[in-house]
């Protein structure tokens, strides 16, 4: 699942969006960088290439994903990790990202509260999350089209989870309650682009956990064609462009100095 989703999601879904975080993470001139969620590293690379002689740690909770990406971007420390309990001592980094992970976290507040703990005072928190399904033009239809071929029980994990968790007054509560402040919240639409169709109707039907829904309810080649036609149908034969949102959120933890107030 992790190949299917390296080969045919990250470069059309995931690096725009990577490379926008990292340009905001450079601007905070970290030292000491703790990624969480990195799948396969697209941030990660994009976080490294532009921080030299900075320190960063990748982490991810699937010990594939991890394989994956220590060697695809050996220029940074990858170990598993689970963002609920964070193998790292308190006031450790500098900043913490997270690229469209923190939507999987069973409690957004607990991990948040980790976050902020192994922080620095003053250090940044900085992620992203997917808007509403229908800002995504390719995962609607993706939607879409498995509705139509599952009528009676639709794989439903794209708008489940992945675009569960986009209102702003939630996510700024849960970062709130977490002990964060400054917290900043950017509506940021990019394009998806992928050579055509087939290559992401691959992606999200064997690289995602769409998978497992599709397999429980049927068979899985079948619904993978029938995913691609549809998108053929939607954006034409050929490369594919489709518009995509997302939240792009920045908090920090209070300065030493309001901590002992």
């Amino acid at each position: 699942m992790s190949t299917a989703y390296d080969q045919h999601l990250v470069p059309a879904v995931f690096k725009p969006y990577a490379v926008d975080l990292a340009a905001r993470v450079v601007r905070h001139h970290p030292q000491f960088v703790l990624e969480l969620a990195a799948g396969t590293g697209v941030l990660t690379r994009a976080m490294t290439g532009s921080l030299p002689g900075a320190e960063v740690t990748a982490t991810d909770l699937n010990v594939a994903m991890v394989d994956v990406g220590s060697a695809k971007v050996p220029a940074a420390t990858w170990r598993q990790a689970d963002a609920m309990q964070l193998p790292f001592a308190d006031a450790s980094v500098d900043l913490v990202a997270c690229q469209f992970g923190v939507m999987f976290f069973p409690d957004r507040q607990a991990a948040y509260a980790e976050v902020a703990r192994v922080l620095r005072p003053g250090g940044h928190f900085l992620f992203n999350c997917w808007g509403p399904l229908a800002t995504h033009d390719v995962e609607a239809e993706v939607i879409a089209a498995l509705a139509e071929k599952f009528p009676d029980d639709p794989p439903n994990f794209l708008a489940r989870v992945p675009h569960g968790y986009h209102d702003v007054d939630r996510v700024t509560a849960d970062l709130t309650a977490a002990g964060f402040g400054g917290v900043q919240v950017e509506t940021v639409e990019l394009d998806c682009r992928a050579n055509d169709a087939a290559d992401l109707a691959r992606g999200y039907c064997r690289g995602t956990p769409l998978r497992g829904e599709i397999e429980s309810r049927g068979d899985l080649d079948a619904a993978t064609h029938a995913v691609a036609v549809a998108l053929e149908r939607r954006f034409g034969p050929g490369p594919v462009v489709g518009r995509m949102a997302a939240l792009v959120v920045s908090a920090h933890t209070p300065l030493e100095a309001q901590r002992r107030d």
